[in-house]
């Protein structure tokens, strides 16, 4: 409780974000998220149809919640909820309180949600988001993970291929393990790059076939710092990784989803949301950026 105490008083002292140069993303539009069920709050996956305007979030506690977007010019001007429920387990119960830390999110081209949990690491697969969950296989390095540090990020690539990347890689200078399913298997062939003290907390493959990786740093007296790297899909692994944005501590609030879609005039654009942690001196933030290249 008092990192988010901290963390709510550095938005205010820390409010600008740093200058990028060359492929970067550019501050577009942000609203403030707000709903009256005690289930909303603590968002940490984020998928936005390819319009745009409806998009499906899961909750650190075990919930999951879809809203549509108002867009004036393709500015927010309103987001709404218009949907919320609990995560369920294979059995069909509501995921327990020891096992519902839910993390990374990707929906696939049939509309099936996979989903990443921490505490018990798993992922399953929800062909309804509010019904009962499908097993996934395992990887044995998943029963490894640190406690609070598990698979944090999801993405599914055009070829239908589910990647889940860990928050953690266990060392300064290891690389993040990037894990494929394929053919009902994991392999651990890729990794990504890590460079400094950030985080990963989300990633997404965009429509131009490259994966955006979102990252978060914290400062005790500081606050949140956000980042995004791009990275390009190859034969040998992920290749040309820039960074598109890179926020000074404090300029965003606790950034844990990404999703990247295309507007009307064909430019990439990348949504962030933010967990609120369910503490009152933060807000659900929806952050939107366009790809300038």
């Amino acid at each position: 409780m008092k990192a988010a105490v901290l963390a709510a008083l550095a938005l205010l002292l820390w409010p600008q974000a740093l200058p990028a140069e060359g492929p970067r993303l550019v501050p577009g539009t942000e609203a403030v998220w707000t709903a009256s069920d005690p289930r909303f709050g603590g968002y940490s996956g984020l998928a936005l149809a390819p319009d745009g305007r409806s998009f499906l979030a899961i909750s650190d506690r075990g919930s999951w919640a879809r809203g549509e977007i108002e867009r004036t010019d393709g500015r927010i001007d309103a987001v709404r909820l218009t949907g919320i429920g609990d995560l369920h387990e294979i059995s069909g119960a509501p995921v327990g309180d020891q096992a519902f830390d839910a993390e990374g999110l990707a929906v696939d081209a049939e509309g099936r949600a996979f989903v990443s949990f921490e505490a018990f690491h798993r992922v399953r697969r929800y062909d309804d988001i509010d019904g009962p969950a499908a097993n996934v296989p395992s990887h044995p390095d998943f029963r490894g993970l640190q406690l609070n540090s598990g698979l944090e990020a999801l993405a599914i690539d055009a070829n239908g291929t589910l990647h889940a990347i860990p928050e953690r890689s266990g060392a300064w200078e290891r690389p993040f393990p990037v894990y494929r399913l394929r053919g009902g298997k994991w392999d651990r062939t890729l990794s990504l790059r890590r460079d400094g003290t950030f985080l990963v907390v989300d990633a997404d493959f965009g429509p131009d076939g490259n994966l955006y990786l979102l990252e978060r740093d914290f400062g005790w007296l500081k606050g949140f710092a956000t980042r995004v790297r791009r990275f390009t899909p190859g034969p040998d692994g992920f290749g040309d990784e820039v960074t598109l944005l890179e926020t000074s501590f404090g300029a965003l609030d606790n950034m844990e989803g990404i999703s990247t879609w295309r507007d009307e005039e064909g430019r990439i654009r990348v949504t962030l949301i933010s967990d609120d942690n369910f503490f009152p001196l933060q807000r659900t933030m929806l952050v939107e950026y366009i790809l300038a290249e």
